[in-house]
């Protein structure tokens, strides 16, 4: 995918915040508490999810509270988002979503401010130093993610196939090179082909080459995965396990068996 213009970019962060509060519009308070794929939180923990990392994008401190040791928090980077989690979980889930609806409208009026340079500077991002225009392109496929969760705990299907999906797909393609290669330990000379079915999806084909794995044309493959683009990013973003997307509709492996077993293995990547 090409990189996303200025407007883009507000565009699509505007397009998934709006999407979450449709899904999440009149909901019965039961409803809020509806556990998702993402381990230990429910819906409302997944909005007030959205609210802490743009309130930390725009300056605010991160509350103090004790969190203590969670299962669910793999990493420090986890559990340094969870105090914005943690001082929601009193509220009710009509008021997170009111939060969100405002603190996005905050985030939207914050980037509309900024110039072009601002966008093309370089910095901190969960992906390393990158341009803020990537950055953000990051917070779009994040955001969709949590509003998928949402959306599948609560039985209201949508947000399917846009600007969203579209960073979700980027995002699982630029992991694949490591995946391959560090992940799944493909020796060389192997290629890896995956076949992703739907609107957004087509062929990938990847090659071991000198220890790396780059894009590289051609008729066949080693291993050939076939899987719908549904399965190909809740299998990176970690919310199904390798061998839901094994058995999962559409999805088909041709070729060495080992190898395209250990690529869905280790195609779970996403924080």
């Amino acid at each position: 995918m090409a990189p996303l213009t200025t407007e883009q970019v507000i565009a699509g962060l505007d397009e998934v915040w709006t999407s979450i509060l449709e899904a999440t519009d009149g909901l019965k308070e039961s409803a809020w508490n509806l556990p998702t794929d993402c381990p230990g939180w429910d819906v409302s923990d997944q909005v007030a999810h959205v609210i802490g990392v743009e309130l930390l994008l725009l300056g605010e401190p991160t509350p103090e509270v004790e969190i203590g040791e969670r299962d669910y928090l793999k990493n420090d980077f986890g559990a340094s988002l969870e105090p914005w989690i943690e001082v929601r979980r009193s509220l009710t889930g009509k008021a997170v979503r009111g939060e969100l609806a405002e603190v996005a409208q905050r985030r939207l009026a914050a980037l509309r401010a900024l110039d072009e340079p601002a966008f093309d500077a370089v910095g901190w991002s969960p992906i390393g130093q990158v341009p803020m225009r990537r950055f953000m392109e990051v917070r779009i496929m994040d955001c969709w993610v949590h509003e998928q969760d949402i959306r599948i705990a609560l039985g209201r299907p949508g947000g399917r196939f846009s600007v969203g999906e579209a960073t979700a797909l980027a995002s699982a393609d630029a992991a694949l090179g490591g995946i391959i290669c560090r992940g799944a330990r493909a020796p060389e000379g192997t290629s890896v082909a995956l076949e992703i079915t739907g609107p957004q999806g087509g062929r990938r084909r990847l090659e071991v080459v000198g220890g790396r794995a780059a894009w590289h044309e051609g008729p066949d493959a080693t291993v050939t995965l076939t899987m719908s683009q549904e399965t190909y990013v809740r299998r990176f973003a970690g919310r199904i396990s390798a061998d839901e997307a094994r058995i999962a509709e559409g999805t088909e492996l041709v070729g060495d068996r080992q190898i395209g077993l250990a690529v869905l293995e280790a195609f779970g990547v996403m924080i």
